[in-house]
């Protein structure tokens, strides 16, 4: 059974940095895609960043140049390094995994899901 752990939410004021951790665990990973979301009150799912290894990292364009998504492969762990925060980054985060190497902006074509962190950026 594949679990996504998220960990490194909270609270923040504007202008802060918060870095987000998702652990995968329960078999062996071997090329996968590993992406983060967001969903804001009221608002649909939304892409962040996506992290493959068949190519370059990817970020909406809400987030690029702020947030840096990075992966350590020996320990099944995604990081999502937020910067210069905003109020309007404020969501839920949830990182997700797919068992392909091909990069996706879509949540659904992944294939697991984290229970989501929240994150608030006070103005």
């Amino acid at each position: 059974q594949v679990q996504l752990v998220e960990s490194g939410g909270g609270l923040v004021q504007a202008g802060g940095s918060l870095r987000l951790s998702c652990a995968a665990s329960g078999r062996t990973f071997r090329s996968y895609t590993m992406g983060w979301f967001r969903q804001a009150p009221g608002k649909e799912r939304e892409f962040a960043a996506v992290n493959w290894s068949g190519g370059r990292p990817a970020y909406a364009d809400s987030v690029k140049g702020r947030f840096t998504i990075s992966r350590d492969g020996a320990k099944n762990t995604v990081y999502l390094q937020m910067n210069s925060l905003k109020p309007e980054d404020t969501a839920v985060y949830y990182c997700a995994l797919r068992l392909s190497d091909s990069s996706s902006y879509t949540f659904e074509e992944y294939d697991y899901w984290g229970q989501g962190t929240q994150v608030t950026v006070s103005s």
